[in-house]
């Protein structure tokens, strides 16, 4: 495959290209209908075209444009089943696969972080990628000193296309319900474009991850690979051999998905606290399950700083939802700046808007499942529904707003993950301020 296209009206016409040509498929589908195909036929048929569609253009333009796809492909489990169903595979495969980079390119890069000589730093080197994501590409390769790493290399110009491609998705994004229904993109981009310049910074984002391994080492449940270099626009990390999260969600087992629910959710919860860093990237292609049953973790481009961890609010108000204290809870999120003091917000109806957050708790196990979670955004998108209205009433503060992603984000994963787990024992343990009462047993 060729490079990736840099120039500003190319990439604007691909992006243009995913309305347009669902309204083009539409107009063909029509005439097959008045032919005599079945509606319903052509509609599938439709949807599959434009997912692959999706997962092509998205995965050849790399940069803002493959981000988005894969932002968006956390929150597929929330989308009603009888629309996303083609899209899922499309979207799944953006988690941790896209179109490759030529090894020219490759070597290009490399060249400008090692030297002409970049080749005597690997006993060998495997062009071929073996994953590839929206900023970057991973190839196996074997270092000076025996040792199996991951050699994550830059796209070239990553920088330019992201902040490009967030502009030109701003200007498509009100025909953005034409190839994924349902969906506003513009809270995501907002988000995305906060982002840009801390995931391009590789050198950084080998600080950080040499932080989580520190805090990780010896860790029973959990590795995050050793940085071996770091350059401007190249990272070295230690190989992690194991089965990616995206194909566990794909084809697992049902221990393997409990597993790795259970190590997800851990990973998310004790981070902060060990590290005094939240890992703000939780879409799967980041995380694989190893044989030893420990979740290994890559990429740390997006991090945020936690200097006193989770906000021990967040556990204390969620036990006291479990208890309904509906009273108290008003209170404590008025507190935090969730609720503005001018805001009059009925407790009761706040109660059962918390009803996503508590429900994992009020059981000794849990199963995150994509029903589950479908029902509760159905609840919430119905702007005749009491619920819609409530949230409507509330803020997320600055503070809150990245926890806030990643714990929706996480939510998703783990229904896409679909792992019955512990979760209330979990969070009881991981989450700073939780205190949950002991459950009642049946005599």
């Amino acid at each position: 495959m060729s490079e990736p296209p840099r120039g500003g009206f190319t990439r604007t016409l691909r992006l243009a290209a995913l309305p347009l040509g669902v309204a083009g498929r539409a107009a063909m589908g029509a005439g097959r209908r008045l032919g005599g195909v079945p509606a319903e036929d052509v509609a599938l048929q439709l949807q599959a075209a434009t997912a692959e569609q999706l997962f092509t253009v998205l995965g050849e333009l790399k940069g803002g444009a493959m981000k988005v796809g894969q932002a968006l492909s956390i929150f597929e489990a929330a989308m009603p089943a009888e629309l996303v169903g083609p899209y899922r595979a499309a979207l799944t495969k953006l988690q941790d696969s896209a179109p490759a980079m030529p090894a020219a390119t490759v070597h290009r890069v490399l060249t400008e972080n090692f030297g002409p000589r970049w080749e005597s730093r690997f006993r060998d080197f495997d062009d071929e990628p073996s994953a590839s994501a929206s900023i970057g590409q991973v190839h196996r390769a074997t270092w000076r000193d025996g040792r199996d790493v991951a050699v994550k290399v830059q796209y070239p110009g990553a920088g330019a296309a992201l902040i490009g491609d967030f502009r030109r998705l701003s200007r498509v994004t009100r025909l953005s319900a034409g190839w994924i229904p349902g969906l506003d993109l513009t809270p995501l981009l907002t988000e995305l474009v906060d982002r840009v310049e801390d995931e391009l910074d590789y050198e950084a984002e080998a600080v950080s991850q040499r932080l989580f391994a520190q805090a990780f080492a010896g860790d029973p449940h959990v590795r995050v690979p050793a940085v071996v270099h770091a350059g401007r626009t190249v990272i070295v990390s230690e190989w992690l051999e194991g089965t990616p999260l995206s194909q566990i969600i794909r084809e697992g087992s049902e221990q393997e998905r409990d597993a790795a629910a259970a190590r997800y959710l851990e990973f998310h919860l004790s981070g902060p606290q060990r590290v005094r860093l939240l890992h703000a990237d939780p879409h799967p292609g980041n995380f694989r399950m190893l044989p030893d049953g420990r979740l290994g973790v890559m990429d740390f481009g997006s991090v945020d700083n936690l200097p006193d961890g989770l906000p021990p609010a967040i556990g204390w108000l969620l036990t006291r939802a479990l208890l309904e204290d509906a009273d108290t809870i008003v209170a404590g999120l008025r507190e935090e700046g969730f609720i503005r003091p001018e805001m009059d917000v009925d407790p009761q109806e706040l109660l059962d808007v918390l009803d996503p957050f508590v429900d994992a708790i009020r059981t000794p196990t849990f199963l995150f499942t994509r029903e589950w979670l479908g029902s509760h955004v159905e609840r919430f998108q119905n702007p005749t529904s009491v619920d819609f209205r409530t949230g409507l009433k509330l803020n997320l503060p600055a503070d809150y707003m990245l926890i806030h992603r990643v714990w929706a984000g996480g939510i998703g994963v783990l229904c896409q993950i679909g792992g019955e787990i512990p979760a209330r024992d979990i969070l009881d343990q991981g989450l700073p301020g939780a205190h949950f009462p002991a459950l009642e047993t049946n005599p």
